[in-house]
């Protein structure tokens, strides 16, 4: 009989978690970020001023990490970027692209500054010292490490790091990421719903707090 009374017990459970995932609205799922990524961080823009994930109230962000002498995976997510900006139309004026260097010592404020600005005119880039390069990619859960050919210049190596965007909301909170090479149509279309879902949400808290 204790038996029994334990395998109700459980299947209850099971039933209740059950019903309450079902009533989960698909937007809190992004709003609880996976074990480890914040979305923190504070590094220097190219003119160099300090920028956080705070500072951009009232926008979202859409984020990578790389580094300007990548053969391949950086610039086709940065034009991928571009392209997600183009099919928002008028609410790309809310979204803020982002790239985050994880080579600083090659990728002066300069060199920088030109190499985002041919993807978007409205893309920034942000560096820092290897210490807080290191501390932000942590935050974002992102691995990286330089690899260098037995024999090469110091100054010649590749960095291998993960790929992906990843997007915070208006408030610098971190909300979902998205995977390489993902269509960038269909990301701009999870953002608009994410953005509209937003809307919606500020709208009914006004009306229950309007006399």
């Amino acid at each position: 009989m204790p038996l029994t009374r334990l395998l109700v017990a459980l299947l209850s459970t099971l039933l209740t978690v059950l019903a309450l995932a079902s009533e989960l609205d698909p937007e809190q799922e992004h709003a609880l970020p996976p074990p480890g990524i914040t979305g923190r961080y504070l590094l220097m823009d190219t003119n160099g001023r300090a920028v956080s994930n705070e500072d951009f109230p009232g926008r979202f962000q859409l984020i990578s990490f790389g580094y300007t002498f990548c053969p391949d995976i950086c610039p086709t997510t940065l034009a991928e970027m571009s392209l997600v900006m183009s099919s928002l139309g008028n609410d790309a004026e809310r979204l803020q692209p982002v790239f985050i260097t994880v080579d600083p010592e090659r990728d002066t404020a300069s060199v920088l500054r030109t190499y985002v600005t041919f993807f978007h005119p409205r893309m920034i880039g942000l560096r820092g010292s290897p210490a807080l390069i290191r501390r932000a990619a942590d935050n974002f859960r992102v691995r990286y490490e330089k690899v260098r050919e037995p024999g090469a210049p110091p100054d010649e190596y590749a960095v291998d790091h993960s790929a992906g965007m990843f997007l915070l909301g208006p408030d610098g909170s971190y909300i979902r990421k998205f995977a390489y090479a993902v269509p960038p149509a269909e990301i701009g279309e999870r953002i608009r719903e994410i953005m509209a879902a937003g809307d919606q949400r500020a709208t009914n808290f006004n009306r229950r707090t309007t006399p």
